[in-house]
């Protein structure tokens, strides 16, 4: 008699910057989610799928629990509350040298739903870290297991997948098994393009910026794309295109490679720099760039 098919969703929830999207991507087994060192990189919930003979996963990877301060922050909160609301079982990621917040663990302490508690980036750990890390956690979280990982060298992430599938309540899949995503190509596109700009700008352009893509034409030999990359400011403006428009180059040359690998197609792309004043703090703007339904 065939095993019975499992099928849930994952979410995987924690503070910024603690290895959520590359444990996702790691999991998955493709690069969904955009990844860099600096905070808030991910600003939606991002679906990947997961299929096997007897199971499907969908992973929802989140943005980083913080205190909002503008209404784009409250929004990407506003994603985390949905992923936990949908969950049947909860990936909540620390990093190793992480302590307890009970402010910010007070949306996680709530919840009914199985946690798994994922100790990651134990590539760092010296002498006993990992073992007092487990010890330390345990009496804080109410986890069904903890699991160590390092999403970087990839340590664990089958132990991890197994202990997940182990979860998963018995269920027919809810995506076509060809499934990967259920976000756009324009989607990854745009994030692609916004990857680059967390990568060659410091201070405040990275997070006040927003790509939207205008047009998105697939050819059967090139994908033509012309992407509208917004600012809240003139002066972010200049900065971000550079003298003689060398930084913005930049970014679409580094975006094109990667648009490529992607695609696995030829693509020709058309970058514009507008300004957009104060978006992250206006409910329209943030509805026009698709945070807000």
């Amino acid at each position: 008699m065939p095993a019975p098919h499992k099928s849930g969703f994952v979410s995987i929830v924690g503070r910024p910057n603690v290895g959520k999207s590359s444990l996702m991507n790691k999991l998955v087994g493709e690069n969904l989610s955009i990844i860099t060192a600096k905070a808030q990189t991910t600003r939606h919930r991002i679906m990947g799928i997961l299929n096997g003979e007897d199971f499907q996963i969908v992973y929802s990877d989140t943005p980083g629990i913080l205190e909002p301060k503008y209404e784009l922050q409250e929004a990407m909160m506003g994603y985390v509350k949905v992923s936990l609301d949908d969950a049947d079982l909860i990936l909540l990621i620390v990093e190793l040298g992480e302590k307890y917040d009970e402010h910010l663990f007070s949306i996680i302490q709530k919840i009914q739903t199985p946690i798994l508690l994922v100790i990651n980036k134990i590539d760092t750990a010296k002498g006993s870290q990992v073992e007092d890390k487990v010890a330390y956690w345990k009496n804080l979280i109410q986890a069904k297991e903890i699991i160590t990982t390092s999403a970087k060298e990839g340590t664990n992430v089958g132990l991890l997948l197994d202990t997940i599938k182990k979860y998963l309540p018995e269920h027919p899949g809810y995506y076509p098994k060809d499934d990967l995503t259920d976000r756009s190509e324009r989607f990854f596109a745009a994030e692609i393009i916004r990857e680059k700009i967390l990568l060659n700008y410091e201070q405040e352009i990275p997070y006040s910026s927003e790509v939207g893509i205008e047009t998105f034409k697939e050819e059967e030999a090139i994908i033509r794309i012309r992407a509208n990359i917004y600012v809240e400011r003139d002066s972010q403006k200049g900065i971000l295109i550079g003298k003689g428009g060398s930084s913005l180059k930049k970014v679409g040359s580094e975006a094109r490679v990667d648009l490529e690998k992607f695609f696995g197609k030829k693509v020709f792309l058309e970058t514009h720099v507008k300004v957009a004043d104060n978006w992250r703090k206006q409910k329209l703007k943030l509805k026009q760039f698709g945070y807000l339904d």
